[in-house]
């Protein structure tokens, strides 16, 4: 991504916090043409490099309120039997590789705490899983 300019910069930041937002509000905040924001969207969506627009939950009603962010070591050689195990745990609603003391980073999502200290069982009893270390998600943060 070292190759866009600052206004596909700004229009990628504005679809993080909204992406409902109608192409005319995002042409409107970025001071340019309707269409220009429309053929830049279509550039940035055919380069990958936005891959879909999502939609976030408002906390209420459907809602999984237990959430975590669980750190996870791993034995070097089954690095892949585990990525494809945690995989298909629909608990763990996230997984990426990383770099340092740990090897990939999971956001796990439940509905009760049980469910909660179930999956983390689960995923250390994955064989390959050496070691992990669980933060529970308290609230967002915002500034």
């Amino acid at each position: 991504m070292t190759d866009l300019d600052d206004t596909d910069r700004a229009l990628i930041a504005l679809l993080t916090r909204d992406a409902r937002q109608p192409v005319t509000s995002l042409a409107a905040s970025l001071g340019i043409a309707r269409a220009t924001v429309q053929a830049r969207l279509d550039r940035l969506r055919a380069r990958g490099i936005i891959r879909r627009f999502t939609v976030e939950l408002a906390e209420g009603p459907g809602t999984p309120p237990v959430a975590a962010i669980m750190l996870i070591e791993l034995k070097g050689a089954m690095s892949r039997q585990v990525i494809r195990a945690l995989g298909r745990m629909p608990e763990v609603v996230s997984l990426h590789s990383t770099n340092g003391a740990w090897d990939l980073v999971a956001r796990i999502e439940t509905d009760t705490l049980p469910a909660f200290d179930r999956v983390l069982r689960q995923v250390r009893e994955v064989p390959g899983v050496t070691n992990s270390q669980t933060c529970l998600l308290l609230d967002e943060a915002r500034g």
